[in-house]
């Protein structure tokens, strides 16, 4: 493990922190398939949000704005064909704490498909509140400085777009989150707890039934929480994943520069049909639905930076390296986003 030379900055009125940029190694050839193989890349100076988007930030873009999330969109049953019609109603999937050991080779055990979960009730409505073991909250109003969560792809992109930033892509992210590390495994090193001193929002106790937590994070955590990397970003591994903008290939092998050049930051061209295994489940909408705009319902993006989910015992993707492919309109209790700005003449609206 090497390091190269921290830069970062904070410009006033934005908060906004500079990440330089130059070449990097992504990817990791000692954990998931997907991760390899390591490439180096090269990218660019990015200024970067501190931190996820929050759901008090995301209750000023909605105000502003009206937009409407894909949990809280009415589903059509013509573009589910077959599908149960009492499950055709806004929802999305909540994480279950479950009632204890269950096989781990099943992941509807801890998942659920929630009637009425969106981004401001997080935990699904008020009268299920409290009927299951863990943290539950009402509303939003709750937990203003958590990172949002049941927020699709395309409400990332569109709160960005009001906040004039963008969606990092997936070497931009990666590049951010090891803090000036070159090949350590975490965002601080190469030893997950060093001196036992818990360094992420991630899964203490016996997954998935058991949390415990010493500050009693048993699900998101107030943004900031624990302590930034080396260029002073927060939460890049841990407490919620994270949307790029890249689209899901199944290991790094797009990215091998070609002859003559190297691997740029863009996003990968290849879109891979298979899912790779993946600790957080699958689709628990009723159906396919026919997409429209940008991007359709079957597409997947990369998400980087595990959540409060990730335990040693079943899944270890609280690294840079990790990464997932999730289903644009797949939206779960712990996914949220975080924007950038490339150009740094070009300011983003202060929010």
């Amino acid at each position: 493990m090497g390091s190269h030379q921290v830069e970062t900055s904070v410009t006033a009125g934005t908060g906004q922190v500079l990440v330089t940029g130059g070449l990097d190694l992504v990817g990791s050839d000692r954990f998931y398939p997907e991760e390899r193989p390591v490439v180096e890349v090269a990218v660019g100076d990015v200024w970067w949000d501190p931190h996820p988007v929050t759901n008090a930030q995301f209750a000023a873009f909605v105000a502003d704005t009206g937009h409407v999330t894909v949990a809280e969109r009415d589903l059509d049953p013509a573009d589910f064909p077959g599908a149960d019609p009492a499950l055709l109603v806004p929802g999305s999937q909540v994480f279950t704490q479950a009632p204890g050991p269950v096989p781990l080779h099943d992941w509807t055990r801890w998942w659920r498909w929630q009637p009425g979960a969106q981004w401001r009730h997080p935990d699904g409505p008020a009268a299920d509140v409290g009927s299951r073991p863990g943290r539950q909250v009402a509303d939003w109003t709750e937990i203003p400085d958590h990172p949002v969560v049941h927020v699709g792809w395309e409400d990332a992109v569109a709160y960005a777009r009001w906040a004039g930033k963008e969606l990092p892509t997936e070497a931009e992210w990666e590049h951010a989150a090891r803090g000036g590390l070159v090949g350590a495994d975490y965002a601080w090193g190469d030893e997950l707890a060093p001196g036992g001193r818990l360094m992420a929002n991630t899964w203490q106790g016996q997954w998935p039934w058991r949390s415990e937590d010493p500050r009693g994070h048993d699900r998101t955590s107030p943004v900031a929480s624990y302590p930034p990397n080396g260029h002073g970003l927060y939460d890049m591994v841990g407490n919620v994943w994270e949307w790029t903008r890249t689209p899901w290939t199944p290991d790094h092998r797009d990215l091998i520069a070609p002859p003559h050049g190297r691997a740029g930051s863009g996003a990968p061209s290849r879109q891979a049909g298979v899912a790779a295994p993946s600790c957080c489940g699958g689709s628990q909408r009723p159906g396919t639905g026919a997409g429209t705009g940008e991007v359709k319902e079957t597409d997947r993006m990369v998400t980087k930076g595990g959540s409060h989910l990730c335990s040693p015992q079943y899944c270890r993707r609280y690294r840079p390296a990790a990464r997932q492919g999730h289903g644009v309109r797949d939206t779960t209790s712990h996914v949220g986003f975080r924007c950038v700005v490339r150009e740094p003449t070009s300011r983003p609206l202060v929010r």
